[in-house]
Order: C-alpha cells, then sequence, then structure tokens
C-alpha cells in the first residue's frame, strides 16, 4: 500500500507563461511531492509540467519492472513536451529527480538552468551494498521511518510503503556513471538540501556540486527539514530561492510577471 493513497499521484500540467519549470520527483514518490513548489512557480506566471515516472503511481510491485533508462527517457521526453510550448526550460528534481535533472543537463541541450532538491547522488541506506541477486529473491524491502521536521507534512506525500529492490538495484548501480557525467553539466545550477536529512547524503550533494562544471553555481543548506524538502517545513524557503534562481537567470524582458 502506498503513504496517504487518498492522494492523486498523477501528473499535473499547469499552463502558464513562455517560462516553464519540469519538475521531477523521487524514487517510489510521485508528482505530489513537488506539488507546492508547482504551485507557488505557477502563482508567478511559469508554466509547470511534473510528469509520473513510469512504475511510479501504481504499486511498488510494479515499478520492479522499471530501469533507470525508462525513468529517464521518459523525463527526456517531458523534457520535449515543454520545451515545445515554452521559450525557456528549467528543470527542478527531487533525490532520484535531482539525478536525472544532473543527467538530463549533462546530455540535453537548451536548458536554461537546473536546481537540485536534496540529490541523491550518494545515499545512506546500507541495502545499497547487496548484491543484484538478493533482490530477485527479497522483491520489495521495508522502509525506514522518513523523518519529517513538520509531521503534518507526510500528509502531503504519495509514496510507495517499501523499496521495490530491483528497480532501486538499477537506479544504484546507475550513480557511478552520473557522477562520471557531472562535469558535462555547464548550466547554471542551484543545488539545495538538508543536514536533517537521512537518505541523501550531504557529501554526495557537495560532490555534485563541487564536480559540474557551471561557472555560474549556488550550494543552499537548510536545517528545518527533512529529505522531502519540497513538503516539509522549509518548502517557502526553497520555494523563494528556487524562484529567485530563475528569475535572476532570464535573458532580461523574458519574464512574464506575476499573475494579477
Amino acid at each position: 500500500m502506498p503513504m496517504n493513497p487518498d492522494l492523486d499521484p498523477s501528473a499535473f500540467f499547469l499552463e502558464g507563461g513562455q517560462t516553464g519549470v519540469l519538475l521531477i520527483h523521487g524514487f517510489t514518490g510521485a508528482p505530489t511531492e513537488m506539488r507546492l513548489i508547482g504551485d507557488y512557480f505557477h502563482d508567478r506566471g511559469l508554466t509547470i509540467f511534473a510528469p509520473l515516472l513510469p512504475g511510479h503511481g501504481t504499486t511498488a510491485d510494479d515499478l520492479n519492472h522499471y530501469r533507470w533508462i525508462d525513468w529517464f527517457d521518459h523525463a527526456k521526453w517531458a523534457l520535449g513536451e515543454l520545451q515545445n510550448k515554452c521559450e525557456i526550460v528549467f528543470i527542478a528534481g527531487l533525490s532520484m529527480g535531482a539525478v536525472l535533472t544532473l543527467s538530463l543537463a549533462a546530455t540535453q541541450p537548451d536548458i536554461q538552468g537546473i536546481i537540485s532538491y536534496a540529490a541523491a547522488i550518494q545515499v545512506n541506506d546500507r541495502r545499497r551494498y547487496l548484491p543484484t541477486f538478493v533482490g530477485r529473491i527479497i522483491r520489495q524491502a521495508p522502509k525506514s521511518k522518513e523523518y519529517w521536521a513538520d509531521p503534518n507534512a507526510e500528509s502531503l506525500c504519495w509514496s510507495y510503503d517499501s523499496f521495490p529492490s530491483m528497480a532501486a538495484s538499477s537506479f544504484l548501480k546507475q550513480l557511478p556513471d552520473i557522477t562520471a557525467q557531472l562535469s558535462q553539466v555547464t548550466c547554471p545550477y542551484l543545488a539545495i538540501y538538508s543536514t536533517a536529512d537521512s537518505s541523501a547524503n550531504a557529501s554526495g550533494v557537495r560532490l555534485a556540486y563541487e564536480r559540474v562544471s557551471s561557472t555560474d553555481k549556488e550550494l543552499i543548506e537548510i536545517q528545518d527539514s527533512g529529505h522531502v524538502i519540497t513538503l516539509d517545513r522549509s518548502w517557502e524557503r526553497v520555494a523563494e530561492k528556487s524562484f529567485h534562481f530563475i528569475k535572476q537567470h532570464l535573458p532580461e524582458g523574458e519574464f512574464d510577471g506575476e499573475k494579477q
């Protein structure tokens, strides 16, 4: 069973101006993780697309049938869809979504800037060391209890209550290759993470920040949130910093302005 099954885990699209933001959710999660940020951006005139990655929003067992290439290809497709609608596109992702964001920035042209939230370049879960054959035997593993600075924020998060082992293995195996790609990232880059994150290792966030070749980059540390910084107590600060980054990196005269 997913956490908060009454929530709708579907993709969402919010029509705005000619500046678009692609929002990519995390592993086992859903676009609900990005809804507060998406509404914040949309209220200020931006077009938002938050796709649902393959195997998500259904069942944990379903996710075991998908691999990194499926999530990357879907994110790439979503990027293309948004680029067809908007003149300028930014990408922002949470956790695995942040890793997808970095990979897209390393391989796809015409991205105005990227934002990573709690990038899962390195993860704290010891199960990452288990050999692949174990995942074939133990199809799902229980999740550790997630820390939330605001306990009420958890009610906004649709997520599987277990880790699909084979899907997780595919993601974890890809991380060295993604790390090797980081030097190909040259667009403006904003990285935000929480010191209280029990899932994504802060050293991985800092590694990504150091490895990207972007000359225009910023690293922001927050304390008052768990892993899902797009929903937890400091989400408004995260949204404000993100929107400032977007406005700062638009060509002069391109911003559509806040909605009246």
